[in-house]
């Protein structure tokens, strides 16, 4: 950019870095911009559909002091203020797809304007550079063109309010500044250097330097420029060197009203305000301007009023930085009634799954009647409603149930206590206080019990948050060299203490006869030999595909090589070989129509990749125009839609017409072949083999190791649960937002549909624990000489597996709500576990109803 280089090196600007405090999205650094405080993680969530920003801002002090403003650019401008412009022209900032006609759209508008003068702000917000990050990332082609565009667009601002100024007129000011910055990958979110590192310049007549700030102190320092009163929340500090070409009075002045606004934000926030060593020092050095306020209108001009004047700029510069750090700790304000009825909520339904899961009863009998005609329930029900009304009354209580209506409330307290005496009942009568129950652990139950409490107790440390990969990688290979000591004392020592064990432990009565059984038992012998050390060879490989977590996130990985333009030959002949792979993977249990859809949508996966440019066909020269893949994209979409039609079809006909559980299974693993075709078009190409060795490590461990070793639901389920941990981090995922890859969720989209691109996205980082969770339930259903309950006992653990560590992660949270990495590496982790528990449910929920079906229409 040869023209902001030339403005901030020899013109008359200030230039800094601003840091940005996570999470590094859109709508939560434009609050931090316009009101100076520290947004909550939630707007993360919020980020989707911003709510109107109610909070004291920068923007409605200016309308209200009747400056008019204009804006062009993010819609989440227009949506967090709805009636604050004077005119405006929002453009969608989720399509990421498109980073042409969004910026078009805003410069635009610039010709026009700039001649104007019937307005005092103008806001512009492009989007173009972010959308190229998400799509290809910080070292794409596309970065430097469009880095020329906005110098050029920046020159034609500067030299309008150049040609407009006028002698004696007000200067002018021009704020250069970015909401966030990008990772290595393009993406943002997390709290990482390139993350939280911003540009921020002013330039206007008459200053010159550098530095580093942080970026709430711009809220501060355009209040007091504009003459407006700083935002109630703000927890930022006046750019000092913006003020160095004002008197030593006006400093003084600017100094003192930051100052006041923080000293009485700080009584808010704080109960012990007055032992705050940033609030003592403002009061000496409110006390000190006092008694040079008297000097200097006594008219005193020597050097004593110089020195004792800058000695008072550098009291108030010591207590706003003590002030503004000791806010940034404490002002975050937590629902602490909410976030316990919360907890509440979720360890009760945790408690009334966990016997079902445990005992393999796979039912839930809910004694409600009961419940409903005992006195305890009618008089916790008055005990906690007095709660509610006596909280949400309180003079000082601020919290999200209080906002809900009356009517809602008390409805919502009967139903918790419902569930409450149903526990309770349900624990007084759970199978597992009988004595017939067995509880005698093998080497594998040991295991896994321990590898998923140890796991659970890990989350309490950051470190192990932010290298999570870590232990699920470990807890695979130990699981995988467990497993081959269970094949090896299955197939060589008990076949030395019997020689008729080879009936029981290869059974046959599922198999057509051989004519040479005694090789064919030779060969499954040595395969599921093979199967534990091939599968720790795919993870070995695996982990070398994607770094992920903090520590070594910026190492070169074999996803980087082969994304380099110099190696696309390599990555199209690996993508052609993963996509033949995975059709003979997944099209043997598939119907003959389905087996025609998918191949031909596997070779529409391929021909989007090469639209896009990631891949190449034979014919292709490298100069081609690319395209972004719309037309091949639905062409896949289609045979995805025919495929889990088909598979709905059989689904119900077994489930409606005939009882047939062939039909059903066939049905179940069509619908899950469905679910690998969209998620090999949602992968990008270099990730294509993560989904090939998924595929290929079910096949096997469902061939050679679950069912000749003939493990329970339960231990088969934990496994699953395992695989599709380590497999989350083998796509590249991390406890950090920025790895969240939101360009899948236009892949075939023209427009910005929001139910689309959410469920896009989250089908695509999640792809590894969905795809072994449907596995489970296909896997347990086509297995005939399992119990009927299976797949219900098998959703239950998972659901059970998936509540431990989230439940015992938000008391976690709630405990450590005051740690020093709370936001940058608790917070998001939370986001991901509430996420991750949501997609189970809908699984689990959905799985246990279709079982469940049957048996009840039959009674």
């Amino acid at each position: 950019m040869p023209y902001t280089r030339h403005v901030v090196e020899r013109g008359s600007s200030h230039s800094f870095v601003a840091k940005a405090r996570p999470p590094t999205v859109t709508m939560p650094r434009i609050k931090a911009l316009t009101t100076g405080s520290i947004p909550g993680f939630i707007d993360v969530v919020m980020n989707l559909n911003s709510p109107a920003l109610l909070e004291d801002n920068l923007i409605w002090q200016a309308k209200t002091a009747g400056k008019r403003i204009v804006f062009y650019g993010d819609d989440t401008w227009v949506r967090l203020f709805p009636k604050h412009f004077m005119e405006y022209d929002g453009t969608t900032s989720f399509f990421v797809s498109d980073y042409t006609e969004v910026d078009n759209n805003v410069t635009r508008h610039l010709d026009s304007t700039l001649k104007r003068d019937d307005w005092d702000i103008l806001i512009l917000h492009y989007l173009g550079l972010d959308h190229i990050g998400h799509i290809s990332g910080p070292y794409s082609s596309l970065i430097q063109p469009k880095l020329m565009e906005m110098d050029d667009i920046l020159k034609k601002i500067h030299s309008a309010l150049i040609s407009k100024e006028v002698e004696g007129s007000l200067p002018y000011l021009l704020v250069l500044c970015g909401d966030h910055g990008m990772s290595e990958t393009g993406s943002h979110g997390g709290s990482s250097e390139p993350e939280v590192s911003t540009p921020l310049v002013l330039i206007s007549p008459a200053f010159k330097r550098k530095g580093v700030v942080e970026q709430v102190d711009l809220t501060p320092t355009l209040a007091l420029g504009l003459g407006l009163p700083i935002s109630q929340n703000s927890v930022g500090r006046v750019i000092q060197s913006v003020l160095e070409e004002t008197s030593l009075r006006d400093q003084l002045r600017f100094l003192h009203l930051n100052g006041h606004q923080l000293s009485c934000l700080l009584k808010d926030s704080i109960s012990d305000y007055e032992k705050e060593v940033g609030f003592e020092q403002f009061r000496v050095a409110e006390k000190a301007h006092g008694n040079w306020m008297k000097l200097y209108l006594e008219g005193n001009t020597s050097e004593v009023l110089t020195n004792v004047g800058k000695k008072v700029l550098r009291q108030y510069l010591e207590a706003l930085a003590a002030m503004s750090a000791a806010l940034s700790k404490q002002l975050g304000k937590y629902d602490m009634y909410s976030m316990i009825a919360g907890m509440v909520f979720l360890l009760l339904v945790l408690l009334l799954a966990m016997p079902e899961a445990l005992s393999g009863a796979a039912a839930v009998d809910l004694p409600i009647l009961s419940a409903l005609l005992s006195l305890p329930f009618y008089l916790l029900c008055l005990l906690l409603a007095s709660v509610h009304v006596l909280v949400c009354t309180s003079a000082e209580s601020s919290c999200y149930f209080c906002s809900l209506s009356w009517g809602l409330v008390f409805a919502a307290v009967p139903a918790l206590n419902l569930l409450f005496f149903i526990l309770f009942s349900s624990l007084s009568q759970s199978p597992l206080r009988s004595s017939e129950v067995d509880w005698s652990l093998s080497e594998l139950d040991v295991l896994l019990l321990a590898g998923t409490i140890g796991h659970t107790l890990s989350l309490a440390a950051s470190s192990f948050v932010e290298e999570e990969h870590q232990t699920w990688y470990f807890l695979l290979n130990t699981l995988c060299l467990t497993v081959f000591q269970d094949v090896c004392r299955k197939y060589f020592r008990e076949k030395r203490g019997s020689g008729d064990d080879e009936e029981h432990i290869l059974p046959s009565k599922d198999r057509h006869p051989s004519a040479h059984p005694k090789a064919e038992i030779f060969s499954e012998k040595w395969l599921a030999l093979a199967t534990p050390p091939f599968t720790l060879l795919c993870c070995r490989l695996l982990r070398s595909l994607n770094q992920t977590g903090v520590q070594w996130a910026h190492i070169p990985d074999v996803g980087h090589w082969l994304n380099s333009s110099e190696h696309k030959v390599v990555l199209s002949l690996l993508s052609a070989f993963c996509l033949v792979l995975i059709y003979f993977l997944v099209q043997r249990r598939c119907s003959w129509v389905s087996k025609v859809a998918l191949a031909l949508g596997l070779l529409g996966v391929y021909s989007y990749r090469a639209a896009v440019g990631n891949v190449l066909f034979p014919w292709h020269h490298s100069g081609r125009t690319m395209s972004k893949g719309t037309v091949e994209a639905r062409f896949v979409y289609v045979f995805i839609l025919g495929i889990l039609f088909s598979g709905t079809k059989d689904l119900l006909r077994s489930q409606i017409i005939t009882a047939d559980a062939k039909l059903k299974s066939r049905g179940l693993w069509e619908i899950y072949s469905g679910l690998v075709l969209l998620v090999s078009l949602l992968f990008r190409a270099h990730n294509l083999p993560v989904l090939c060795c998924c595929l290929l490590i079910q096949t096997l461990m469902a061939q050679f190791i679950w069912k000749k070793l003939h493990y329970d639901a339960a231990q088969t389920t934990i496994m699953h649960y395992w695989f599709g941990q380590a497999f989350f981090y083998f796509q590249g995922n991390s406890n950090n937002i920025a790895t969240v890859d939101i360009s899948v969720g236009f892949v075939g989209l023209e427009s910005y549909i929001e139910a689309p691109a959410i469920f896009l996205t989250a089908l695509s980082t999640y792809a590894g624990p969905l795809l072994w969770a449907c596995h489970l339930v296909c896997y347990l259903s086509s297995e005939r000489d399992r119990s009927p309950v299976a797949v219900g006992h098998g959703c239950y653990c998972l659901a059970l597996l998936r509540s431990v560590p989230a439940a015992a992660y938000i008391v976690l949270v709630t405990v450590l709500r005051y740690h020093l990495f709370i936001w940058s590496v608790f917070s998001p982790k939370l986001l991901y576990e509430s996420m991750h528990l949501l997609l189970t449910a809908g699984v689990c929920l959905f799985f246990i109803t279709m079982e469940q079906s049957p048996s009840s229409s039959k009674s």
